[in-house]
């Protein structure tokens, strides 16, 4: 196994990396000794109260609602055009920036000609040794011909699913070429491969929020990459003596809207746009499904006020369809809202006929009105032609593999010197290390604390107020006793937590931070009982999102990457208000029944991704914790930023982190003589 920018990465790391196998194994153990009702700590009122979702939720419509309100502004082209710059400005700011712009070194591979068009297969670099593959759809005749960029769905297979073939063909049939590529993640463009050079994983998303987590630590995003593929897929079009590049639509459906959604908000040379089944409101899907894949969260976008409706309003007044389906998960009642502002927005400028929207009957997906529908829109823009489009299904003309790769084996990582995102994450954070090794060498050590806490969002410890704890029940075990507790601090979400008790405890205390909140590690035999063992008093707590505080809902490889995302669309981490979490919790434990001006010893504990927490704890207070252990988490954000064995390390990270620190300065801070890391014993 290749654990760094290597390629081939063996499926059982996975649960080795999360230990799910051990934490089940370690649940069934600690069920037999004490039920999960019994360490229930919240009551049906506190509960109510305590979910961090929820906040999250709230505190994401109250940010919508003022972006709303400020809509009533845009009275005027000054105005808008204002309000698009600076939504622009921010969006690629948010996007970590783009790389330069290479030499494509486009390639057609072959050509197959049928009836009515030719199809050619294409291959250019997007960055050095970075191929992107695609299908160029050329209608016979005399050029130059219109073209209309395709982006995909989160299908597997990309532009050879059926519904993006029948956009290239769609096109060709109506005098319109059209270039249908393939994502990162996608089709030959898989990013985790088996030994036989096969996608590792069946859901596409999977490797999205895998290449999101490593392109998050050096500030960018997995739709930062995506975009650039597209803007290029643009150049090469424009390099064609058979296009007229006057005249370029752009289209995709699900992902591949999303996709549509950024190109026409960023590229001014998209002349018309048909975004189909992704155009909503943020608050229609964060009432209804939630955050969704990867690249559809863009960093702090609800915070600087950048709703769905904005993609659209970005590009006023040129022409847009929102096309959509009546049974969509992307919520219609959000998408007619989104239309709504979009119209108003276009009709100050003149322009309402500009805009328009499409509902469909059906689920998800492309249906054959919507095809037609969208094919209409093109025309009509790019041929000045607005006769109707009939409605056909192209089933016969849907081709295989053999006919539509660009490559032998069927994926670009097999082509010599080929390089990842994640190779390209890794040079980027390489370049980062230094500028860091130069930048902080002049700060003093509450100057990069500062720092950290600013992009963390972590308050000064001393912005803190002491906790407040409430005792709500005790049980009694064999040699020991648990204690029931919530601590209540100023975020307005109670935290339930467990002392474990000794017969006859010293007066030096743990705090033991886990992933799985409160009982984590505290099977009979497990490590807070050997903790017990030597005398200590080990108290455990629920960090927001965790335990009763959680939605109870965590994929084995990302964790509650909803509520990551949640967090993250309002540029908010969740290793900061956890490690409030644990500032306060140690507070707690450092002055319980002491006298004033007395504390006691506290021991720092933290296992996975809460070990990340617990080390942000001991570099932002490093006076409150005598001893701080680590388990189970990696040294260096920069070692495993070019690796795709990033498993269960999402709710950990900070966007942009490596421009500003990495783990050893938080060691550094928290005083290395303390800190110590461990590996679990499988």
């Amino acid at each position: 196994m290749q654990s760094t920018t290597g390629r081939l990465v063996h499926p059982d790391w996975f649960i080795m990396k999360i230990g799910f196998t051990r934490l089940l194994v370690l649940f069934l153990l600690f069920s037999t000794a004490v039920s999960a009702d019994e360490l229930s700590v919240l009551s049906e009122e506190q509960r109510a109260s305590a979910n961090y979702y929820q906040h999250l939720q709230s505190d994401a419509y109250e940010l919508l609602a003022t972006r709303k309100e400020g809509l009533s502004k845009l009275i005027d082209k000054e105005a808008i055009e204002s309000y698009q710059r600076l939504l622009r400005t921010q969006f690629i700011e948010a996007l970590g920036g783009f790389p330069e712009k290479t030499p494509l070194n486009p390639h057609i591979i072959k050509r197959t000609e049928l009836k009515e068009y030719t199809i050619e297969n294409v291959i250019f670099e997007s960055q050095p040794n970075h191929h992107v593959t695609g299908n160029m759809y050329v209608p016979h005749g005399d050029g130059p011909f219109p073209v209309v960029v395709v982006s995909s769905g989160h299908s597997r297979t990309a532009k050879l699913a059926d519904y993006n073939q029948r956009f290239g063909i769609r096109m060709a049939t109506l005098g319109i070429a059209s270039f249908v590529f393939d994502p990162i993640g996608q089709g030959e463009r898989s990013q985790v491969v088996t030994p036989e050079v096969e996608p590792l994983f069946n859901g596409t998303t999977t490797e999205h929020f895998l290449i999101g987590t490593s392109s998050i630590l050096v500030g960018r995003n997995t739709a930062t990459y995506r975009i650039w593929d597209a803007m290029r897929a643009i150049d090469y079009v424009h390099t064609r003596d058979d296009i007229d590049t006057s005249k370029i639509g752009y289209t995709g459906c699900s992902g591949g809207g999303t996709l549509t959604s950024y190109i026409m908000a960023l590229d001014p040379r998209v002349t018309c746009a048909a975004p189909a089944c992704y155009l909503t409101t943020f608050r229609k899907l964060i009432e209804t499904r939630g955050p969704q894949d990867s690249e559809q969260n863009i960093f702090g976008q609800i915070a600087f006020g950048m709703d769905h409706p904005d993609y659209v309003i970005m590009r006023a007044p040129r022409p847009t369809l929102i096309t959509s389906t009546t049974g969509d998960y992307f919520d219609i009642k959000g998408a007619w809202e989104n239309y709504r502002q979009a119209k108003r927005v276009y009709g100050v400028l003149g322009y309402p006929h500009q805009v328009d929207m499409v509902e469909v009957e059906g689920s998800h997906g492309v249906k054959p009105q919507s095809l037609a529908t969208i094919g209409h829109w093109m025309q009509r823009w790019l041929l000045e032609k607005d006769a109707n489009v009939a409605i056909r299904d192209f089933e016969d003309d849907l081709q295989e593999s053999t006919v539509l790769n660009c490559t032998e084996s069927g994926q670009v990582l097999s082509l010599k010197n080929e390089r990842s995102v994640f190779d390209l994450n890794a040079e980027l954070a390489k370049s980062l290390a230094a500028q860091r090794q130069e930048t902080n060498g002049t700060l003093s050590d509450e100057a990069l604390r500062t720092a950290i806490r600013k992009l963390a969002g972590i308050r000064n410890p001393s912005e803190l107020p002491a906790p407040k704890m409430e005792e709500v029940g005790r049980i009694f075990k064999d040699g020991y006793h648990i204690d029931k507790l919530v601590l209540h601090t100023d975020s307005g979400i109670p935290l339930p937590g467990l002392t474990f008790h000794p017969k006859k405890p010293q007066d030096g205390a743990y705090v033991y931070l886990t992933d799985t909140g409160k009982t984590g590690d505290s099977e009979k035999n497990g490590p807070i009982e050997k903790l017990m063992n030597d005398n200590y008093a080990v108290v455990t707590i629920d960090l927001r999102g965790q335990g009763e505080t959680g939605r109870g809902e965590r994929d084995e490889i990302l964790g509650d990457w909803k509520q990551f995302y949640l967090a993250y669309l309002m540029g908010k981490s969740l290793v900061g208000p956890r490690t409030e979490d644990a500032l306060a919790t140690g507070h707690f434990v450092a002055n319980y029944d002491k006298p004033a001006g007395e504390r006691r010893e506290v021991h720092l504990v933290g296992v996975g991704q809460a070990g990340i927490v617990a080390l942000h704890a001991a570099a932002m207070n490093p006076d409150l914790f005598t001893s701080v252990t680590i388990k189970d988490v990696p040294k260096s954000w920069t070692e495993i930023v070019g690796s795709q064995d990033l498993q269960g390390q999402l709710d950990s990270i900070v966007h942009g982190a490596l421009r500003v620190y990495d783990l050893p300065d938080l060691v550094r801070l928290a005083g290395p003589e303390k800190v110590k890391f461990e590996t679990s014993a499988e």
